[in-house]
């Protein structure tokens, strides 16, 4: 069986308080982004210790295998539903990693969904849900993978009616890989000045004025590069630029025809999501 895990961008990002368990609230509009990674999983009675093993295409992913949040799933469910038998997953990596994309919690909640149907566990949003942010924190958005309004963790979450499909959308990716752990280390906790409740009756046009990445400065001032992308964003016509998490991915949204001289980048990755389809350049 085959699935297709993609990304997602963040419309603003506020870090609102540190809580009690050492995370910290969040508020920010997730939003899906049809570029992918592709998940294979086949039954496989070879697999050593009736367990499950990985192999991985693509981009190399670093790190150790048994923390690949792909193997996680498997064995949380597993857990729960013994007949599930051992597995051999093949993974293609596509989407940035470090980046703020979200692509390894898509793969782990695209895993859970995979694992739910392939193998008929029955579960519903909710409880893949709850699997999926033992996981991670942005790991339940990919369940349902609709805009939403994410505050707490970023698991509680709250549909909302976006849709940027009739937009062209360029990521550049720096590939400067970013620790989710140092950004929230240096961040100030603060309410946002605008509701996010207000984003969906504002025109595009106007969000600039309204929507924050509370990391770009941190992250802009360790990394002057990430914020000369979204300058330049600006400087060839978007009409909202922003850093994507805690970055280093920086997209822009355009009305119209992209600018050669941004989809000519030839030193970072630039993927242009346009009509519903994503290539990279």
């Amino acid at each position: 069986m085959i699935i297709f895990p993609n990304c997602k961008i963040n419309l603003g990002l506020s870090v609102v308080s540190k809580r009690d368990d050492g995370y910290h609230n969040i508020e920010t509009i997730f939003y899906p982004i049809p570029f992918y990674d592709i998940l294979e999983v086949i039954t496989d009675n070879q697999t050593p210790n009736q367990d499950v093993q990985l192999s991985i295409s693509g981009k190399i992913i670093q790190g150790e295998e048994e923390k690949n949040l792909c193997i996680k799933a498997y064995r949380l469910l597993k857990k729960d539903f013994q007949h599930i038998p051992a597995i051999s997953i093949h993974l293609h990596k596509n989407i940035p990693m470090g980046a703020g994309l979200g692509g390894g919690s898509s793969d782990g909640a695209y895993m859970i969904r995979l694992l739910n149907e392939k193998f008929n566990l029955a579960l519903d949003s909710f409880q893949m849900k709850s699997y999926a942010l033992q996981l991670g924190s942005d790991c339940p958005f990919f369940i349902d993978n609709n805009p939403a309004f994410a505050e707490g963790r970023g698991e509680i979450l709250h549909q909302v009616d976006i849709d940027l499909s009739g937009y062209g959308i360029v990521l550049i990716n720096p590939g400067i890989h970013v620790s989710t752990a140092d950004a929230f280390r240096n961040i100030s906790a603060s309410k946002p000045v605008h509701p996010y409740s207000a984003v969906t009756n504002t025109p595009l046009n106007q969000w600039r004025n309204i929507l924050f990445n509370d990391f770009e400065k941190t992250i802009f001032d360790l990394h002057p590069a990430i914020r000369e992308i979204k300058e330049k964003l600006y400087t060839n016509g978007a009409i909202y630029a922003s850093m994507t998490g805690t970055g280093s991915t920086v997209y822009g949204i355009f009305e119209g025809t992209i600018p050669e001289s941004i989809v000519s980048e030839d030193h970072y990755e630039v993927i242009l999501l346009q009509n519903g389809k994503s290539r990279r350049l």
